[in-house]
């Protein structure tokens, strides 16, 4: 089964400049069974899994690194995070390349099941459903059931992305090794 390729411009000054609307567009992807969604603004396209490169003294959450166009891109495993039992990534599964505010990432994902405008009402906030839900941003109530949309900056805690960015920066600064197999870079 072949994975759709999703791309989004960014040109689109709705990604550059995200205005809190009632009318928000998510994307959505599922994790075993359970719905999730990020909002839209942090996505910038979905590709298909390819090798992770392990990365030493890499925080838990983060399952290596990814070639994509020449820049080095962790892979983050968001299961734990919201109590789901961790997997192999598989040639089936699709990154979602996004962007905290801090740090450009790549997110596993099951399935990426298309993109969502929500209507004014069918969301609401974690604080009003869920307080204390420390990785979902709010729900919503679609028709076809339940959606938890994720809070992105809220994967990589301060600790784990400080951690991160030592490890890359030392990944930066080794010679580089000779091997016999080359990893494939995402175009």
């Amino acid at each position: 089964m072949c994975c759709p390729v999703w791309r989004f411009e960014k040109s689109n000054p709705e990604m550059n400049n995200p205005q809190p609307t009632d009318a928000q567009k998510i994307l959505l992807f599922t994790l075993d069974e359970p719905r999730y969604a990020l909002n839209l603004s942090a996505v910038e396209r979905v590709v298909r899994s390819v090798e992770i490169i392990p990365l030493p003294k890499a925080p838990q959450c983060v399952l290596g690194v990814i070639n994509v166009q020449g820049e080095i891109i962790p892979v983050v495993d968001i299961r734990p995070r919201l109590g789901l039992p961790r997997r192999e990534v598989s040639l089936g599964n699709q990154f979602i390349l996004a962007h905290t505010s801090r740090q450009r990432v790549a997110l596993v994902a099951d399935s990426v099941t298309g993109i969502r405008q929500l209507a004014e009402g069918e969301m609401v906030t974690t604080d009003q459903a869920l307080p204390g839900a420390q990785y979902i941003h709010g729900l919503a109530k679609l028709d076809e059931g339940i959606v938890l949309i994720c809070d992105l900056d809220q994967f990589l805690v301060f600790d784990d992305e400080l951690k991160l960015e030592a490890v890359l920066e030392a990944e930066k600064t080794k010679p580089a090794r000779k091997t016999r197999r080359k990893a494939k870079q995402v175009v």
